[in-house]
């Protein structure tokens, strides 16, 4: 029943309190002296703290109505190892409290009133991707209407469990979920809703996101499923948080000195075959990408495969080849200046196809043939290896030129020219062919990774 105690100055508060009972709800009215001078008295709404440990209904075979929004203000740390996303919420809950209600016109202009959320009922919502225990702070208030429509607001840093895929790292977006749902209280009990529409959680997490790291919003969705456990069903909202990666310091710590790498070592094809300085050089090269690769190891990540990792391996696939293709050719420039083989009649056609196709030259001189074979100038385009092939005479060696022990090596080392030109043009052929290939694959294998990070 409702009912008033008069106050000496003719004013008359009251404050209506519906309390639950076995039977249904029964309204009461509690003294309002004194709240125009001293505030609002705790002793006022003491028969509703009392009740805390229960769910604040009339009738009990009426769900209770959570509405359900947050607030992401920060994405704190991503940990491809161990699969977890580390988050700041803010997490909201609207839901109607029964057994409070009361008239503002009666009860000093009175509209809103902050409770200790420690003096109420409050749902028992969880995120079920939670790894962590729950570091709310202590001493949150929840605010109630003199209708009973009660809102608490707190901050959840929220360790969760997130499947991770980093194959295209650094430019990889992950797609994890936060599942809201009640720990005790199935659909017959608690139903759960949406206080803000999605785009609205969106604008305002973006806003509002105080980190400018590695990390970046990009948009939230969400999905409304049931869960059943046993014969027990429970009411869920997931939400569908998609963020993505700032691919900035990895570009310009780790593709860009590796590409520079790379050009340097297909532009060092350029040093000539002959000079001594190439096969260092390329060594000096592979050597450092290897300290680069051991000094940016840390930016890498831990766990998993990404494609950075296959084109890294890539990178340094080419420099080994490089390195043996120029080994693999001063082996045949020195096999051609100290010991040339015989030349197969197949591989001196191919060089002659290779040089000049439209010219037709005598093939090259086997043991016991007299021919010469084409010389240096019958090649065009090959460069005539003098610093290779024995040297000019000298004064000394002009006046043994008489002696017939002299023209008999003159002849051989005459009869050795031609087979040792075509050797050294064909290391050039070789090292041109093997230049190009090289080049083709470097370029098939950049355009694949680019080709596979932009999908």
């Amino acid at each position: 029943m409702e009912g008033g105690w008069p106050l000496e100055g003719g004013v008359l508060l009251c404050l209506t309190v519906s309390l639950l009972l076995p039977g249904g709800g029964e309204a009461f009215t509690i003294n309002c002296s004194g709240f125009d001078q001293y505030g609002v008295d705790p002793a006022a709404f003491q028969a509703v703290f009392d009740r805390k440990a229960f769910r604040p209904v009339v009738n009990n075979s009426i769900p209770t109505q959570v509405n359900i929004s947050f607030t992401l203000s920060a994405i704190l740390e991503v940990n491809a190892q161990l699969q977890l996303l580390t988050s700041f919420l803010w997490m909201n809950l609207m839901w109607d409290n029964l057994l409070i209600s009361w008239n503002p016109e009666e009860c000093v202009s009175l509209k809103r009133l902050t409770v200790s959320a420690e003096n109420l009922w409050i749902p028992d919502i969880f995120i079920l991707e939670s790894m962590d225990v729950d570091r709310a702070p202590p001493g949150l208030t929840a605010f109630v209407n003199s209708e009973g429509r009660m809102k608490y607001d707190r901050p959840v840093r929220v360790t969760s469990i997130c499947n991770l895929d980093i194959f295209y790292f650094p430019f990889d977006q992950q797609n994890c979920t936060l599942t809201f749902s009640s720990f005790l209280y199935t659909v017959d009990s608690m139903l759960l809703g949406m206080d803000k529409e999605v785009w609205e959680i969106t604008d305002t997490s973006r806003n509002l996101i105080q980190t400018q790291g590695e990390w970046e919003l990009l948009g939230i969705n969400k999905a409304t499923p049931k869960m059943l456990v046993g014969s027990n069903l429970y009411d869920q909202i997931t939400f569908y948080v998609a963020i993505r990666r700032r691919p900035s310091l990895y570009v310009i710590n780790l593709l860009v000195p590796s590409g520079f790498l790379v050009v340097i070592d297909a532009l060092s094809f350029y040093i000539p075959a002959e000079s001594e300085n190439r096969a260092p050089f390329k060594m000096t090269l592979l050597l450092g990408y290897n300290v680069f690769l051991l000094m940016m190891n840390d930016l890498l990540p831990a766990s998993g495969t990404p494609l950075i990792s296959v084109y890294f391996a890539l990178c340094l696939s080419l420099m080994v080849v490089s390195l043996l293709e120029t080994i693999f050719i001063t082996y045949l420039l020195h096999l051609a200046t100290t010991q040339p083989p015989p030349m197969p009649q197949w591989l001196h056609s191919l060089l002659l196809y290779w040089a000049s196709p439209r010219k037709c030259y005598p093939s090259v001189p086997q043991k016991g043939n007299k021919g010469l074979g084409p010389t240096p100038n019958h090649l065009p385009g090959m460069k005539e290896p003098v610093e290779l092939v024995g040297k000019v005479a000298g004064p000394r060696e002009a006046e043994l030129t008489g002696s017939p022990e002299s023209r008999i090596q003159e002849e051989q080392e005459a009869q050795r020219q031609p087979l040792v030109n075509l050797w050294v043009q064909f290391s050039h052929m070789m090292d041109t062919l093997l230049f190009r290939l090289y080049l083709l694959f470097m370029a098939t294998s950049v355009v694949t990774v680019i080709v596979l990070w932009n999908t």
